[in-house]
């Protein structure tokens, strides 16, 4: 006798905004045959973005950075503010770098590169949607550790912050801001994976990031890690 078959996971339900209808058609066509994947509306601004996220809830939104009126930076910081189950995957190239550290600290889970291939930009909006960020090791490090070099206005994260997270998960802290994955943070710690991953649990919940770009991003502001002269 046969187990009965498991159901099919619902499909991540995705809104692509972007002002160029070019680049959300072909996005729409590349994901057309992935069955765990729907579109579910498309937006040409930012403000059209943060409408059809509140009216459709989305999973991932894909944005894109420059576009008229509210850019996506906005856009994201109202998006992860009002709805907490929407994640933000920012759409961007690398003309674009200055803007990728403001769209991580307005609350983007993370970043794809508008010429990456088709099995990547699935592979990412999966990962989001799952409440994971996507730190690349092979683009963010270099990403995130220009743009915390760089003068801004807003304000940073206080020491204060990690102030109730124990010594290994200060260790642990730190080396996720440096964009080590978990088997690499294993291997630098003498510890298991699943001891990576309890780690990092518990930072998400002691200082309330949401995915583990939050955490970079605290790392950095609170002096744990220095960008590289």
């Amino acid at each position: 006798m046969t187990g009965a078959a498991r159901p099919a996971a619902p499909a991540v339900r995705v809104l692509l905004a972007d002002d160029q209808p070019l680049v959300r058609a072909g996005l729409r066509v590349l994901m057309a045959d992935t069955p765990d994947i729907e579109v579910v509306g498309e937006a040409g601004t930012g403000t059209e973005a943060v409408r059809m996220a509140r009216d459709l809830r989305p999973d991932v939104v894909v944005m894109d950075i420059r576009m008229p009126g509210m850019d996506g930076i906005e856009a994201t910081r109202l998006i992860t503010a009002e709805l907490g189950q929407t994640r933000v995957l920012v759409l961007t190239t690398f003309d674009d770098d200055d803007y990728v550290y403001g769209a991580l600290r307005a609350g983007a889970s993370g970043f794809l590169v508008k010429d990456m291939a088709l099995e990547d930009i699935l592979g990412a909006i999966h990962v989001v949607a799952a409440g994971e960020g996507l730190i690349a090791p092979s683009v963010t490090r270099r990403l995130i550790a220009e743009f915390a070099a760089r003068p801004d206005p807003a304000p940073r994260a206080d020491r204060r912050t990690v102030d109730g997270i124990t010594d290994r998960e200060c260790e642990v802290l730190t080396l996720v801001g440096r964009g080590l994955s978990n088997a690499e943070i294993a291997a630098e710690l003498f510890i298991t994976v699943a001891t990576v991953k309890a780690h990092v649990a518990r930072l998400f919940t002691k200082l309330d990031s949401r995915d583990r770009v939050q955490l970079v991003i605290i790392a950095y502001e609170v002096g744990l890690v220095s960008p590289p002269r």
